[in-house]
């Protein structure tokens, strides 16, 4: 059986695997890169899979640990989905808009941050 720990400190890495190939993909495409042209896609393209992979794991398995879920999922763990969800979907946007590459990079502190409030606040 897997520790609240280690399910922490796994679900931690996959958002440092995450938040690194897409800042790595943001400031490739903001330097010209197309996805023809990109010699790190491919890293880039695995680490964020198996990072988000890692995430939604690890975060529903902390859960299991933390036995929150009793019928209605919590406000929080939504809103911590939500942003599972839009880190997934930010991969797409600066191959196909590369003028929206610089404001993801921006934008991901804001939903690390978001995230990290409702897993150490837990506000509803």
């Amino acid at each position: 059986m897997i520790s609240l720990e280690t399910y922490k400190v796994l679900h931690i890495l996959g958002v440092l695997l995450a938040f690194a190939s897409l800042g790595g993909l943001t400031l490739t495409v903001a330097n010209g890169a197309a996805k023809s042209t990109s010699s790190v896609r491919r890293l880039i393209t695995i680490s964020h899979g198996v990072s988000t992979t890692v995430i939604l794991l690890c975060g529903f398995g902390a859960l299991a640990r933390l036995d929150v879920m009793h019928g209605n999922i919590p406000g929080w763990v939504l809103v911590k989905l939500a942003c599972w969800l839009v880190l997934g979907l930010l991969m797409a946007i600066p191959y196909r808009w590369p003028a929206l590459a610089r404001a993801v990079f921006w934008f991901l502190p804001v939903l690390g941050g978001t995230a990290a409030v409702m897993a150490i606040y837990k506000p509803f």
